[in-house]
């Protein structure tokens, strides 16, 4: 019983740190905290792996976000929102994403991906299409600085992708497929 009330707690922190980000600030504001996020990621990703400072100054474009998962048994859901950075021409693309799965799981956890495009054809497809369609399996037992999660690390049609979870307890193996798209509201 325990256990249920701490998934539910988690759940239900989630459900409120995703309403505060969509609330009712303006464009403006928003845009600050996606950027504010993206910063906040990538100090944490560099500390657990500097090397990727480098490879994202060295690439087309890399892209960031934040994306709360939710496991049920056999399904999944989750959502989130990110920025796409063109290292090229400078422009920020704002984007939100969803994503749906089937397979085992329960839990509830909230990650941030950091994908870096190592074209610029990459970049443009992203942006332009944003479909991504694979398997997951991960454990994660994490709340603020206390428990642990792998970074987990992935290489596919040149975009190298990041994984880090910032809080949450799940355990998963799920096919899903994932929908980025252009925010008309943040662009």
């Amino acid at each position: 019983m325990k256990q249920v009330s701490i998934l539910f707690l988690l759940t239900l922190s989630l459900i409120l740190t995703g309403c505060a980000t969509t609330g009712s600030a303006s464009p403006s504001e928003k845009r600050s905290l996606v950027q504010s996020m993206k910063s906040n990621t990538l100090s944490k990703l560099y500390t657990k792996k500097p090397d990727v400072k480098t490879q994202i100054a060295n690439s087309a474009g890399y892209a960031v976000f934040d994306n709360a998962n939710v496991n049920v048994i056999l399904a999944s859901f989750g959502g989130g929102y990110g920025v796409v950075k063109n290292n090229l021409t400078g422009k920020s693309t704002y984007m939100n994403m969803g994503e749906a799965g089937l397979g085992l799981g329960l839990g509830v956890k909230d990650f941030n991906v950091v994908m870096v495009f190592h074209t610029q054809a990459a970049v443009n497809r992203f942006i332009e299409h944003g479909w991504a369609f694979g398997g997951n399996a991960d454990a994660a037992a994490k709340y603020e600085d206390k428990g642990g999660a792998l970074v987990a690390e992935a290489i596919a049609d040149q975009v190298t992708v990041y994984s880090v979870t910032e809080n949450g307890l799940a355990l998963q193996a799920v096919l899903k497929g994932t929908k980025f798209w252009v925010d008309s509201e943040l662009n």
